[in-house]
């Protein structure tokens, strides 16, 4: 069984949400949104962003990310505040993890930027028989997969692929897709996940194949 997806990060969950608690306020009023409004958009509940913007809640990765499209920004967005810098190092250890699989696989949120289109890296790792089921991501979002070790089954729609240590594969995330270790060794592979920079609603989403 999977557990979705709690923030974590060196035990500073309650830095975490704080800091999407402000965002996720400051985006709304900014735009002139009432919590109804931004529950339509994104397809979370009124009182989840609720419990989310009082830092009562430790949102899980999908909840995050349909926030995160609503208001046209990254997930890191959202997990940190925003800064004009030039270079920009950390180790992988500081990066939080947004999603723990029930069997120990792990989803680290190593970067994300918002300029000048919106890009995050993540370092992805399930351990054997784990499988992640991603909620479709706004039109036009795609992921780039490049697998470390071990073997990851992509599924994307009603297709499945096979993908080994040394591979690459991309394709439209904008519908339904997962990520699945049906072997008896862990598998580790990065991400890269594009999107437009642009808001999303969800209520006005075109049909797209499934």
């Amino acid at each position: 069984m999977l557990t979705d997806t709690k923030l974590d990060r060196l035990g500073t969950a309650d830095e975490l949400n704080a800091a999407v608690a402000l965002h996720c306020r400051a985006l709304r009023q900014s735009r002139g949104w009432s919590l109804d409004e931004l529950a339509g958009r994104s397809g979370v509940s009124k009182g989840m962003l609720v419990q989310i913007e009082a830092a009562r809640t430790n949102p899980s990765v999908g909840t995050l990310a349909r926030v995160a499209d609503a208001f046209g920004v990254t997930v890191s967005r959202l997990l940190e505040p925003a800064q004009d810098r030039t270079v920009h190092l950390s180790d992988a250890e500081e990066a939080p993890v947004l999603w723990r699989g029930g069997r120990g696989g792990t989803a680290r949120l190593l970067r994300g930027l918002s300029e000048p289109d919106f890009v995050e890296l993540w370092d992805w790792r399930l351990a054997p028989h784990e499988e992640h089921v991603s909620d479709d991501h706004q039109p036009g979002t795609r992921e780039v997969l490049h697998i470390l070790s071990g073997v990851l089954i992509v599924t994307v729609g009603t297709e499945e692929y096979t993908v080994g240590p040394g591979q690459t594969i991309d394709y439209l995330a904008d519908r339904d897709h997962s990520y699945r270790n049906d072997f008896d060794t862990p598998t580790r592979f990065l991400m890269l996940v594009c999107m437009p920079p642009r808001e999303y609603d969800r209520r006005v989403r075109p049909p797209l194949p499934r």
